[in-house]
């Protein structure tokens, strides 16, 4: 079995991320309509480099998002820059094909990730970011209770054009209501 149950939800579960899905990874992550809402797409990625992050992440609090009918792949997600001293972290997720985008997948992904985060390991606030044209993301965070806590204005250059950095938080309290 590729995928493993770790956090499991209404349609989809959270899995350790398998080597073997490096090359879907690969192409995601060099497709301009997934990186532009990453802010990545002037990096290349090879299929080398993606194994290699695979490897080095799996150890940390990095996520397959596997739907729970068919154990297709469908993005990815976790923590980064988790400080367990000041109880806090930034999340971030990305689903990869156009055609599972605007399914509720991310929000119930982000949904199992808060829940792990603030009742296994023992976070208080969690943040993320996000580029104000991407506006489905934004409405996504929203209804899972996020709030905007600031912005870093005209910071990310994209075809011709500044966008703002959005930041966006919940606290253990306003997730448990």
């Amino acid at each position: 079995m590729k995928y493993f149950k770790k956090l499991v939800g209404n349609r989809i579960y959270l899995s350790p991320m398998s080597v073997d899905d490096a090359e879907t990874y690969v192409k995601w992550l060099n497709d301009l309509a997934t990186t532009d809402g990453l802010g990545n797409s002037s990096r290349i990625i090879s299929l080398e480099d993606e194994k290699e992050w695979i490897k080095k992440s799996s150890s940390s609090f990095q996520f397959a998002i596997v739907r729970l009918e068919d154990d297709t792949l469908l993005g990815n997600c976790g923590f980064n820059e988790i400080n367990q001293v000041m109880q806090n972290a930034i999340v971030g997720l990305f689903i990869g094909d156009e055609d599972n985008r605007n399914q509720g997948y991310g929000q119930e992904a982000l949904n199992l990730l808060l829940d792990y985060g603030f009742n296994y390991l023992n976070l208080n606030n969690i943040m993320l970011k996000v580029f104000s044209f991407n506006e489905r993301a934004i409405q996504c965070y929203k209804k899972v209770g996020f709030k905007e806590i600031g912005r870093r204005r005209q910071s990310y250059y994209l075809k011709g054009q500044f966008y703002d950095e959005v930041y966006m938080d919940i606290l253990r309290e306003e997730w448990l209501k």
